[in-house]
This record gives structure tokens, sequence and C-alpha cells, in this order.
């Protein structure tokens, strides 16, 4: 039996020349990149290689970019490093962001006097550029948004907001967490405004432990960590180096595909939905018509997701039930709750979230598959 990976938003397969890359340094150049001896030398200089890698993808230049260890270090970096460094107190965010941004604002709130303004999606998933409009005050330190959420593939519209931030609150910085929209949809930071935008390596295709803070010019951070002074002393501590590489090389191939990969997904995905409404009664498509190229998010109505899951999985099909990073919790999805869907549909709630490696294919596969699990299911009621 032929697996199907449809779980791409949770994590991707490691690209085979990013592989290769980081096996490279793993085995033949493993000292420290702040060594002075020739072998030092020429691992820092592939560092700096990715870090040019990455900026030119964003279009940005080499030193606004920052190696992490995933997006969530990025965004705490990006929110508590501006916050650590100034006096005004007041912060905007959206209720159902990434929890790595979410629970650094709850922490700022609860524990360092700031306030917090948390904007409520309608019901596609969008956050109202005149929401934002509304909450900018004069003492408005910063402002985060997500670019695709995570959940169900809503792309916000962050350029319109940048634009409202300059105008009413010009001090203000903007943040973004651009995990789910790097190559996927716009994202030059130029073009959307914005000052903060963290990405993920293991999202498109490269090393876990490895994500980018992009800082814009200008903008001061304090750091989080504390250590030997690398990275400016922002980010200090023993780089990464062979993540750093093998990301750098998975950045320069998703930039350089995205258009034709896109595409792809994007037809893939059509097909997918087209098929699950076509194949299946009661259920609810909860991701927007324009949402981005890979994700998929559906309640079946009458099931359980979890026994939907692994009834999946028997027949080599994996997909998520929500989040990746809130999947184990009890509690109803944050996401689907925000956008007014029913209890009893959240509970039957699946993420299909693709790559440019899935096929038109399989998806008619997941599609029956899952047409015939769930007729079963319904006839025994298993919820």
């Amino acid at each position: 039996m032929k697996k199907i990976y449809f779980d791409n938003v949770s994590t991707t397969s490691l690209n085979p020349e990013v592989l290769k890359t980081y096996k490279t340094l793993l085995d033949d150049y493993y000292c420290n990149s702040d060594a002075l001896y020739d072998d030092g030398v020429a691992i820092y200089n592939m560092q700096e290689k990715a870090r040019k890698l990455i900026a030119d993808s964003f279009n940005v230049g080499k030193d606004e970019i920052i190696f992490t260890s995933g997006a969530s270090e990025a965004n705490s970096l990006a929110i508590k490093g501006l916050c650590f460094n100034n006096t005004r107190k007041h912060l905007i965010t959206s209720i159902y962001e990434h929890s790595s941004v979410y629970n650094s604002f709850k922490q700022l709130e609860e524990h360092f006097g700031y306030e917090v303004t948390y904007l409520y999606p309608d019901e596609k998933g969008m956050i109202r550029p005149d929401d934002v409009r509304k909450a900018l005050r004069p003492d408005t330190l910063l402002v985060s948004i997500m670019l695709v959420n995570n959940e169900i593939g809503t792309v916000e519209p962050i350029a319109k907001m940048s634009k409202i931030v300059r105008k009413k609150a010009p001090d203000a910085y903007f943040h973004v967490d651009a995990v789910q929209g790097f190559c996927k949809v716009p994202c030059k930071p130029s073009e959307l405004g914005i000052d903060l935008m963290s990405i993920s390596g293991h999202k498109i295709h490269g090393p876990k432990g490895t994500g980018v803070l992009y800082i814009k010019k200008g903008t001061h951070l304090d750091p989080i960590l504390f250590g030997g002074g690398q990275q400016k002393g922002i980010r200090p501590g023993t780089e990464n180096v062979p993540g750093i590489a093998g990301l750098g090389v998975a950045a320069k191939k998703c930039h350089t595909n995205s258009k034709t990969s896109t595409e792809h997904m994007r037809k893939v995905l059509n097909r997918l939905k087209q098929k699950l409404v076509e194949n299946i009664d009661n259920i609810r498509i909860n991701t927007p018509q324009d949402c981005a190229p890979h994700i998929l998010n559906v309640s079946f109505g009458g099931v359980r997701s979890e026994v939907l899951l692994h009834s999946l999985e028997n027949e080599g099909i994996y997909v998520s039930s929500g989040s990746a990073c809130s999947s184990h919790k009890k509690e109803p999805s944050y996401v689907l709750t925000a956008i007014g869907v029913d209890r009893a549909m959240i509970d039957g709630s699946i993420r299909f979230s693709l790559c440019e490696f899935n096929t038109e294919e399989e998806a008619d596969r997941v599609a029956a598959d899952a047409a015939a699990i769930v007729k079963r299911l319904r006839k025994l009621n298993l919820r």
C-alpha cells in the first residue's frame, strides 16, 4: 500500500539535496564557525552563503536575516525582543495566532503589564483591516498578524493592514508569522510593508530545528537569550551550520519553484475539494475560497475526527485533526470556534495539507477512501 502524506502543514519531507548538504557538513565540516583556522572560515562562509540565499528570496539585505531554532523561537524573539526594548505598552494581535505568538502576548499581558487588543476574524477567518485601524492607539508598539492561517488556510490582507498602521500609528512595528505563507503566497517584506517576519525550515522541505527571523534595518531588538554574542548578539549561541546550510538550499529551491509548485498544489487542492463534496453529504468546507494553495479544512458531520484520522491511517493516508501544535489537546479548535463553526462539526474536522509532490491521483484516492470510511462510521455510529 502506497503511503499518501497529506499533512504537510505539520512538517514536510526532507528534500534529498538538502539532506546531502546537511550530511556533508555533519561529516566533513564539523568544527565551530567562529574558529579562525581554515575549516572554521570555510564553515562560516557556508553559513553566510545560506544567509544570502534566504535574503535573496525575501529581497532584503543579508544583514537583516537572523537564524533561529525554528519559527516558535523567531516569533518569541520578534515579540519579546521588541517589547523589552520599548516603553510603550499597547499591543495588537488576533485571537487565532499560532500558539508561539498568542502565548507570548499572553505572557506579556499577564506578567509584564502590557495591554493587548485581540482581534476576531470574520466567518472566512479574515482579520478585518478596519478592526486594526480601530484598535491602533498612540501608544501601540506592535501589531502581529499571521500571513496564512495554519488550520484553515486564510490569507490575511497584510499589505492593507500595514498601510493603515503606517498612516495611523507610524511608530508602531508590524510582525508577521509567515510560516505557512513562505513560497505559497507573495511574501516579500517590502511588498507587505512589515518590520519583522518569521519562517520555519521544516515547512519547506528543510531541516527541523531551523528558522529565520527577518528584522528590518533600523529595528532594534533586545536578545531573549544570552551567550557568546553570535549574530550581532541578537541570537547568541553556536550556530547550527548544517541546519542553516540545509535551510538555505531548501529556501532557494522553494523560492525558485514557487510559481509552478503553487499552481500545482492549487490544482490538486481543488480536485480534492470537488471529490469530497461530490461523494460525501453533510460536510462543511471550513477553508475560504480565496485560500492558500495547500490547505483544506473540512468538517464531516456525524464522525469524530480522531476516528476518521486513524481509519484513514489504516489505509496509508496521513492527515491531521487540526493544528499540529494543538492536535493532542482536548479543547475544540480555537480557530474553528473563532469563525463560528458548530461544536459538533468541529469535532469532525480534518485538515488536508499538500506539498508540490502530491498528485491529483492521490487526491482521488483520499476522497474515495474518506467517502467509504465516513459512510461506514456513520452506519456504525462511531462518534
